[in-house]
């Protein structure tokens, strides 16, 4: 299995990534820190997507040897939940919930989008299964004490953490690639153009009465709030 991460990837030790300090413990003194390394990492998907973080890229980008960088990170595996973890540490979590979970809960959704859209390669990065770190446990420590009034037991108030951030990561996901398809007129164009076309041919009258519907407001904010609204909304506390 090469080190940057791939299929057949090996499982990450928890204990290992969040217990110890992350530094090396034999020889002289680290020229380099795992919090610096990972901030570089960051900054790398930030600008370039997180294809572009190889542990080679990452290695020039703090001034190191590759190998240097297999003691504090054995493997992108590791890195990207040590990335995931860092930039958690951006959600605020002192807040202290108002006692109405509805609300709650949405601006916490809310916190989310902005903290995905600030870094676009994280519903990507949240995917596949990440081992939480301690900053990542504050914000799900804030979102579970949020939820205390439902009187839910611990496993459902999981599972709806989780569908929330499932639903966040999907919908910016979604989100960057219609901004990205916006950056096309023509492809726009087209694409009304044709289901005006197939709304018409009189085959499928439930798209041509949806489509006839009065408009909504189209902003991202605006659609991401509707969105959210009926799944909050629709939540079952029984």
């Amino acid at each position: 299995m090469p080190r940057d991460g791939g299929a057949g990837a090996p499982g990450v030790d928890p204990e290992q990534l969040w217990l110890t300090s992350g530094q090396p413990r034999r020889g002289r003194k680290p020229a380099y820190s795992r919090e610096a390394i990972t901030a570089a990492a960051v900054a790398l998907a930030d600008t370039e997507g997180l294809e572009a973080v190889t542990m080679r890229k990452v290695a020039a980008q703090v001034g190191a040897g590759v190998m240097s960088l297999y003691s504090y990170a054995p493997d992108k595996e590791t890195l990207l939940n040590l990335m995931v973890d860092h930039v958690s540490g951006e959600l605020p979590t002192t807040n202290t919930p108002t006692g109405d979970w509805r609300a709650d809960l949405k601006a916490i959704a809310h916190l989310q989008r902005t903290h995905m859209l600030r870094h676009p390669w994280l519903p990507a990065a949240l995917s596949t299964r990440r081992i939480p770190g301690p900053n990542t446990l504050a914000f799900l420590e804030h979102a579970l004490a949020a939820l205390r009034p439902t009187g839910l037991d611990g496993t459902a108030k999981l599972e709806i953490f989780a569908q929330l951030t499932a639903f966040v990561a999907g919908h910016v996901a979604h989100e960057i690639a219609q901004a990205a398809a916006a950056q096309s007129p023509d492809r726009a164009t087209a694409e009304a153009r044709y289901l005006a076309t197939v709304a018409a041919d009189g085959h499928h009258p439930e798209l041509a009465e949806a489509l006839s519907a009065p408009g909504r407001p189209l902003t991202p904010e605006a659609t991401f709030t509707r969105f959210l609204n009926r799944l909050i909304d629709g939540l079952d506390t029984d």
